[in-house]
Formats: C-alpha cells, structure tokens, sequence
C-alpha cells in the first residue's frame, strides 16, 4: 500500500493505521447495531456515522476497532482534544528538505484515501469550528475540503466513520447540525461479571484467580454503586498489585494488602470503602439534604425565632 497519495496535483503523505489487536468480548447487540450503521443496502443508500456514548475506560474505542476488524478494514484512529484546529484533522503543511513543503494527511483523511475506517476518539472534546470542516464528509456530499493545501478530498466509496463520546461533563456541546450527522447515539453500557473478569483475564493471563475476582467483584459493586471506576481502572490496579507482590520474592507482599495498596494508589484512600465512597457522593449531590429556607441563614433549628421551630412542652400555651 502506498505511503503517497496525489490530488489535484498535490502529494499527501498518508498516516500509518491503528495496529492494535484487542477483541471485543461481551456485548455483541451493540457490536452489530455498529456494523448495520456501516452497511449500504443500496446504490443510492448511504453509510452512517454513528457516535457511541459511555463513561471513560469501558472501550468504545476497542468496540469501534472491533467492528472495523470484523468489517476487514483498517482502522485509523484520531484522538480529538479541545485545541484540535481543522488543518489538524485534514491536512497538515510541515517543512521538508530544501524548504520545501510537505503536506501530511492525517489518520482520517487517509482512511477517506484508503477506503478504510476512521474512530474519531473522545468527539465532544473538540470544538465547533473543528467540528465544522467536517461538516461536508458527515453527509451526502462526502468529501472534506483542506484550506491548508487548497484541495478538495472526496471520501472512497468504502470509508467508514464513527464518534465516540464520553458522558462526562468535562466537555465541549457539540452543535445540533453536526449531532444531525452523527446518527444514530449508540450507548456502551458496563459489563456485566462474567463478561468484565473474560475481560481481565484476556489482557492479564498471568494473574491469579484470587486477584482476579478481588477486583471483578470491586468493579461491579463500584457500578452498582453508580461510581466512576472502570474495567481500565481494574486492570491498572491489578497490574499494579501484581507488581507490588512480584517485587520482592524474599519478603512478598499478602495478595490482600498487595491489592488494598493498589487500589489506594490508583483509585485514591476513598476507594477502598466502596459504600462511604458513593454516600459521600451522594452527599455533594444534595442527595440527602433537605433545601434551606430564608430562616435558616438567620436562626439556628432550635431557635424560637426559627420558622419550623416546634415545642412539644409549651402545649398547655395553646390559649395565648
């Protein structure tokens, strides 16, 4: 495959595909509600761009990756921020030899070249006007248009696109127009147990069934509970604890207080106690509050003063 591409006279350096090989286990329904958004059914049908929304660290990028291997197509993936700018996502002018310059396709454009598919990583982190030069590729005209270069680049028959989003509020809100092209909203939900220790047990093969279900029981009280720990923070904390217990073969650490560090130390002190940690959250929510009045600001629960002040022993004043 070449490295080059030409249009309109212009030479694009075309970007390397995702290499990585991670299965998808578990959840095939929304696997499949991916790979129908890809599927052309007719000659004037149309592929989707759908985005998939989910808390960080439960793999809507390995999903999308997943769906694109199934599909046998290469994968090019673009991690968007929020200083992401248009040239960026298209092409990039860098100054090669001689001063000469050099125009650097990025990972979407050349999947549009190659025919291939691109995961535009963490979408709602970028901003409008990023946003806005990809408005011509998310619908019937199919094609991207590069200022930098002065070309126009048309997307290839077969590229294939989807967003995935975080649900968190650290984010950008995406305009309607471009939320319009992104259809449909596919939700990446947490495993369930059996699916999240597969999980585990695929990317740490080494580690030992007692460590194993130390944290795949974590994880889904932590999702019971509505907090924000994810099967990544699971295989951060267990690679850690087995490197805790492997560090000093003479003297090795229990797996218990192996693990009750690792968790300390990658999760924070809180962690450890799963059910303070979410009434805690709750709390700060106003979970548990009642809402204040004006009469607390100024009087005290037990001041007489107090609007809700009640004295069961002053029955008998009734009359006055």
């Amino acid at each position: 495959m070449s490295d080059h591409a030409e249009i309109d006279g212009v030479t694009l350096h075309l970007s390397q595909a995702d290499a990585t090989e991670s299965p998808w286990i578990g959840q095939t329904e929304i696997l499949k509600q991916i790979l129908a958004c890809w599927l052309v059914i007719d000659k004037r049908d149309l592929p989707l761009s759908p985005r998939i929304v989910g808390p960080p660290g439960i793999g809507k990028t390995t999903l999308a990756i997943a769906a694109a291997r199934q599909r046998q197509q290469s994968v090019y993936v673009y991690q968007c921020t929020a200083d992401t700018r248009p040239e960026d996502l298209l092409v990039t002018p860098v100054l090669g030899e001689k001063g000469t310059i050099q125009y650097h396709a990025s990972p979407l454009v050349t999947a549009m070249i190659r025919g291939q598919v691109c995961v535009l990583d963490e979408g709602n982190r970028m901003n409008e006007k990023s946003w806005a030069s990809l408005a011509p590729l998310l619908d019937h005209r199919r094609y991207a248009e590069s200022i930098v270069a002065g070309i126009t680049i048309p997307a290839h028959p077969d590229f294939r696109c989807a967003v995935t989003m975080n649900d968190d509020e650290s984010t950008f809100e995406i305009p309607d127009y471009i939320l319009s092209r992104l259809q449909p909203t596919l939700l990446l939900n947490y495993p369930d147990r059996d699916d999240e220790l597969e999980i585990l047990q695929y990317h740490l093969p080494f580690a030992d069934e007692e460590l194993l279900n130390l944290t795949v029981e974590f994880l889904q009280k932590s999702h019971e509970l509505k907090l924000d720990f994810s099967t990544r923070d699971g295989l951060n904390l267990l690679r850690y604890a087995l490197k805790r217990i492997a560090q000093d073969s003479s003297n090795p650490l229990s797996r218990e207080v192996a693990w009750r560090e690792a968790v300390e130390r990658c999760l924070g002190e809180d962690a450890v106690d799963l059910e303070r940690m979410a009434e805690q959250k709750k709390r700060s929510l106003g979970g548990t509050s009642l809402p204040m009045g004006l009469g607390d600001f100024f009087f005290d629960p037990d001041d007489p003063m107090h609007p809700d002040y009640d004295d069961d022993e002053d029955d008998e004043d009734e009359d006055y």
